[in-house]
């Protein structure tokens, strides 16, 4: 990719810091922010643009004035959503959130019409199927960020138990980006070791539960989401999209009849590259991991079935 441009739409916390994070990596050459609060973009772009002093290669970084001038970008990040407030129901939050991923991803798909797409935005799995829905691009060029962020908890659990550098420990987890998530740390090696050789079964059951809750923990300290965690993984995948590093990494993705299911996002483990998913990994899992896969893509179908039901599909 020549131009190595990144828009990312929604200049919160979760993008800004992912913005930052390939800022101060120097991946990209150009980053473009929006966001629709009034001068958030512009003011972070202008206190990152000044933090590029420091960083290893210069990046340009602007804010867009309206969300038509995320344009000619290789890959558009969408992190635009609302969370769930009050009385709100499932399906209020769904009809909301897929209202405003219609309209980012109607504007990226006029403005850059080759770019590939990362979706942030929650229900992760769903508003990547409904990316998918709304562009009608190949299921290579739609991405979740899914597994990135779990793995990386995971593999903070693995390294607090194990005392083991978190760099020389694998991460892998599949299925929904939520409640249905499955940590799968029988399939990890630490180095070359298993770690099943190293840990028993009780704590990798504890492994399991508390990256489950990972998110839930920060939010039990902070009384908001984490950003730094899903901001590093989204510059991680960005890094390996624009490098065409080909690098296996758990993310969302249009299964294709994949694991046995078709026209569904769900997390797996791709090959991420200059083309976006490259390949999807299919994995052998036993019997009780599929019937755990099997829960995790109802949840999610669950989900696109109430927009069908309320002709937004």
């Amino acid at each position: 990719m020549t131009n190595r441009k990144v828009g990312i739409v929604g200049a919160g916390a979760v993008g800004a810091t992912a913005a930052y994070s390939l800022a101060m990596m120097g991946t990209c050459n150009e980053i473009v922010l929006f966001d629709i609060a009034d001068g958030v973009a512009k003011g972070k772009a202008i206190d990152m643009a000044q933090a590029t002093y420091y960083a290893p290669s210069p990046t340009k970084i602007t804010a867009a004035e309206d969300a038509s001038d995320i344009k000619d970008c290789d890959i558009v990040v969408v992190t635009a959503g609302v969370p769930r407030k009050g009385d709100m129901t499932r399906a209020d939050l769904l009809m909301i959130n897929a209202k405003i991923t219609k309209q980012v991803v109607e504007n990226i798909k006029e403005n850059s019409p080759d770019a590939i797409i990362i979706c942030v935005s929650n229900p992760l799995d769903i508003m990547t199927y409904v990316t998918k829905q709304v562009t009608g691009w190949d299921s290579n060029r739609i991405i979740g960020l899914a597994g990135a962020l779990d793995g990386s908890r995971m593999a903070y659990q693995i390294q607090k138990l194990t005392h083991i550098n978190a760099s020389q420990g694998g991460s892998l987890v599949i299925g929904d980006h939520g409640e249905n998530m499955i940590p799968l740390p029988s399939k990890v090696m630490v180095g070359d070791i298993p770690l099943t050789d190293l840990i028993s079964q009780d704590e990798m059951e504890g492994i399991i539960e508390r990256t489950r809750k990972g998110g839930a923990e920060i939010v039990s300290h902070l009384g908001t989401s984490g950003y730094y965690g899903p901001g590093r993984a989204i510059a991680h995948m960005v890094e390996a999209i624009l490098n065409d590093s080909k690098t296996i990494v758990s993310s969302c993705t249009i299964l294709n009849g994949e694991y046995g299911y078709r026209d569904v996002a769900v997390g797996v483990p791709v090959v991420l590259g200059k083309n976006g998913v490259e390949r999807v990994i299919e994995m052998d899992l036993d019997e009780q991991t599929q019937e755990k896969f099997a829960i995790s893509v109802k949840s999610i179908q669950d989900g696109i079935n109430i927009l069908k039901e309320n002709n937004f599909l």
